[in-house]
């Protein structure tokens, strides 16, 4: 992994939760982790991954990932034990 996309996951399990993730970055730390990332209706983004699809709302007009998405993905990637 990369050393941007591990910034990214250290981020994701900063406590409290940051407010400042890009949305273009989590996309990106999950295509780094084999993810296969797809447009859906409106701004959702499914994304497959240790073969499960979870739905995102791509946020908008902010480019920053709310705190309660970066929650939830690092409860998702902690199942899976992807840890920075």
């Amino acid at each position: 992994m990369r050393r941007k996309h591990q910034k990214t996951l250290a981020l994701i399990y900063k406590h409290p939760a940051s407010s400042s993730i890009s949305w273009s970055d989590v996309e990106a730390l999950f295509k780094a982790l084999g993810a296969d990332v797809s447009e859906q209706a409106g701004s959702r983004v499914a994304v497959v991954l240790f073969g499960e699809v979870r739905v995102f709302h791509r946020p908008h007009p902010s480019p920053n990932t709310d705190k309660g998405a970066i929650s939830n993905i690092r409860k998702w990637l902690g199942l899976y034990e992807v840890k920075p």
